[in-house]
């Protein structure tokens, strides 16, 4: 799928992982939606990158469907990179031996899964109505990450979320490819973020070099050219593609 003169959609665009990728893909030439919250600094993103803001929930129909009807203005939505999502830290008991309490984990879930379905499907209703481009109508990539395979103490709720986004990209791929839709996932490891830029810059150095290599944290630039080459490469689908340094999580 060409990038240029493409309409994307980017959630979570204004910062992050989703920020990089938003510049990435308006540099090669596409019209770039971003859809984030409405305390994001989105509007001001999207007018540096000559596209658009929509402030909205992923979780909600109506924020996506607002955020899908803005980017259409530019033509039909070919690429939609869903990096939305949080996290919350959790232990299944705490020090005295009492269960965890549910609403943060079903919050991390609603939010992480729930909310990719919900992107996912929107996102593949618009693309099935287009016409095919060289065989293609469109390329959903969505974001897991390495917790998702080997989550730490504490991540339940994230890597728990993140495994469904796992689960879900092989079904997906096969499910679209009749409608000629692709879907893969990116699954970070630990990458230079705001989350991350809260810590001590001691605690950052050694995050990185517990890398095995390259011994750094991951660039958002890194993630943002891997979303920008899956989308531009039509052999690539219902793949999670690990980008980690060939780093294997501690349990802690």
């Amino acid at each position: 799928m060409k990038i240029e003169h493409a309409s994307v959609l980017v959630t979570g665009g204004a910062s992050g992982l989703g920020l990089a990728t938003a510049r990435n893909l308006a540099k090669s030439g596409a019209t770039v939606t971003i859809l984030d919250l409405p305390t994001s600094n989105g509007a001001a993103v999207a007018e540096q990158l000559g596209g658009r803001f929509v402030a909205g929930d992923v979780q909600a129909e109506e924020s996506v469907n607002a955020a899908l009807d803005v980017a259409e203005q530019s033509g039909p939505v070919r690429a939609v990179v869903h990096c939305a999502g949080s996290g919350h830290t959790l232990r299944i008991l705490d020090k005295d031996g009492n269960p965890a309490p549910i609403e943060p984990y079903a919050k991390v879930i609603n939010l992480n899964l729930i909310g990719s379905f919900n992107v996912l499907r929107l996102a593949a209703a618009r693309m099935a109505r287009t016409e095919a481009v060289e065989g293609e109508r469109g390329v959903v990539v969505m974001t897991a990450s390495v917790a998702a395979f080997e989550g730490q103490i504490g991540q339940i709720p994230y890597a728990s979320s993140k495994a469904g986004v796992v689960g879900m990209t092989i079904v997906a791929a096969r499910d679209l490819a009749s409608k000629q839709i692709r879907v893969c996932t990116i699954a970070p490891g630990i990458f230079e973020t705001p989350l991350l830029g809260r810590l001590s810059q001691e605690v950052r150095d050694s995050l990185g070099a517990s890398v095995p290599h390259p011994k750094r944290l991951g660039a958002p630039e890194e993630y943002a050219s891997l979303a920008a080459h899956i989308i531009d490469n039509p052999m690539l689908n219902g793949e999670t593609i690990r980008l980690d340094g060939a780093i294997r999580m501690a349990p802690r």
